[in-house]
């Protein structure tokens, strides 16, 4: 891998609130000695996928490659494979920096006089600045192809039994064909040819339900927009699991803290992102399916071949020098661990509204993100455990996690070694290990049916008398506080 040098840098520049296009992002990592930048020729053909994984698990930068065989095109990727960057990426230096403000935002309470009234105007103005702006003209279009040829963007096989080149980073706009609304959502996309993909739109995914109602309407064809690069929060931001209903591009608003400017597609009636770097505007035929897969999926294996929409591209818009951005997923960790961490940090107040008593909680990068759920309770009453676990499963996304596993607000579940130690300590395997049934992600290949499956909790809490415990519970070890800080002063005179 070859860098490109820096001719004196300088000091680090600051992290802006948001980026106004994806090369700006670029920029401020070469700038932080964050990007490397690769001008050998590599192969689209898992060449890059092999060298991306590499480098995620080195926790190297992200790479640039400007020479990819049979593109002429640059691609990006990494950009978001470590929780620095991914900060970076939706503009703060830490994450917990929008969990702070979203948890400020959610906690506010009526105002009862002028002064509560004053000091909630800077959480109202960053909501009511988030919604997106319509402009007229935008770099996504500075170039317009009404022949679109996908066969000249670095697309990417990931995976030797994948069934072809793959846009894993896509941006899919969708509209409500009844409410209006906007969805914006991340589904893989198998390049079959120059002018259609395949639109891995699962059972339980938003635009499988807009083409579902499209068709009950009577329509043949609903109109869909992809948009690839453009401000890295927008990829973030269509990755994450809001409410349905909630537009991904104002909540991309309130984390940049300025609305996304959008502009009208050309050819089809959706707007699009004014920074990305490339629109494929088209449509989806509603009566048309057509074998997809199989693909390297985030859990690690191979999601098997089945029959998926297709996406006709009628037209291709870009910048004049676009950045062709892209993802690699499979066994953990991958780039995408990093995607995931994001939303578990930034949703979790969202989690505590609703279920106050939840302390903390962790999604292994492990566990996939949907097979495994370690959360730390403020435990009040009896069984309180259980309960949280069929409450977890009753809420939107979660409703996918496979294992969940309840301790006291006293365990760190950050730290899975101390869950482990503490959950194995606390079960009685019979009597705090209970199973339910329900929706399962159509990925999982162990379930017994397709996306139906079973579900395990575990509750590792410290049992009371009230739920039938009629032993003494013994006190965790801990050392004297005194003694532990004259031996800590101790040991760092005996070199130890």
């Amino acid at each position: 891998m070859s860098a490109a040098p820096l001719t004196d840098p300088g000091p680090a520049p600051a992290v802006p609130a948001a980026w106004d296009d994806l090369p700006a992002f670029v920029r401020f990592l070469e700038a932080r000695g964050e990007l490397r930048r690769i001008s050998r020729e590599i192969d689209p053909v898992l060449e890059i996928s092999a060298l991306a994984q590499r480098a995620v698990r080195a926790g190297a930068p992200a790479l640039l490659f400007e020479r990819v065989k049979g593109s002429r095109y640059p691609l990006l990727i990494n950009a978001y494979a470590t929780r620095r960057r991914m900060s970076w990426a939706l503009g703060v230096n830490d994450l917990e920096e929008h969990a702070r403000a979203i948890l400020a935002l959610v906690k506010s309470q009526p105002p009862s006089g002028l002064l509560d009234k004053v000091r909630m105007l800077p959480k109202l103005a960053r909501v009511a600045t988030a919604t997106p702006k319509i402009v007229r003209h935008a770099p996504c279009q500075e170039v317009v192809e009404t022949e679109p040829d996908l066969g000249k963007l670095p697309v990417l096989t990931t995976w030797p039994g994948d069934g072809g080149p793959y846009i894993t980073a896509p941006m899919v706009i969708t509209r409500d064909p009844d409410k209006g609304s906007r969805n914006v959502g991340c589904y893989r996309m198998q390049v079959y040819d120059g002018r259609t993909t395949g639109m891995h739109w699962q059972l339980h995914k938003t635009g499988r339900r807009h083409m579902r109602r499209t068709k009950e309407l009577g329509q043949q064809r609903m109109p869909v927009a992809v948009a690839l690069g453009g401000d890295p929060v927008l990829f973030y931001a269509a990755t994450a699991p809001l409410p349905d209903g909630i537009d991904e591009f104002l909540f991309a608003g309130f984390l940049r803290r300025k609305p996304v400017e959008l502009v009208k597609c050309k050819t089809i009636d959706l707007e699009v992102p004014a920074s990305a770097d490339f629109v494929l505007e088209g449509y989806v035929d509603v009566d048309e399916l057509r074998r997809e897969g199989p693909f390297g999926d985030h859990t690690g294996y191979y999601s098997l071949a089945d029959d998926y929409p297709v996406f006709h591209v009628t037209a291709v818009t870009r910048r004049e020098s676009p950045i062709y951005a892209t993802t690699v997923v499979g066994p953990p960790p991958q780039e995408d661990a990093s995607l995931g961490k994001a939303t578990e940090r930034l949703f979790l107040p969202l989690l505590q509204m609703t279920f106050p008593e939840i302390a903390d909680m962790n999604l292994p990068v492990e566990g996939v993100f949907h097979n495994l759920c370690l959360v730390s309770i403020k435990k009040e009453y009896p069984h309180h455990a259980r309960k949280i676990c069929h409450s977890l499963w009753g809420m939107g996304q979660m409703m996918f996690a496979k294992c969940i596993v309840v301790v006291d607000d006293d365990v760190d579940v950050q730290n899975p070694g101390e869950v482990v130690w503490r959950a194995l300590n606390n079960i009685d395997a019979k009597r705090d290990v209970f199973f339910a049934e329900g929706p399962i992600d159509v990925l999982d290949h162990a379930s017994q049916a397709f996306g139906f499956g079973g579900k395990l909790g575990i509750d590792a809490t410290r049992k009371w008398k009230d739920e039938g415990f009629t032993r003494e519970w013994p006190e965790v070890l801990k050392m004297d506080p005194a003694v532990d800080a004259r031996m800590a002063a101790m040991a760092k005179e005996l070199g130890l």
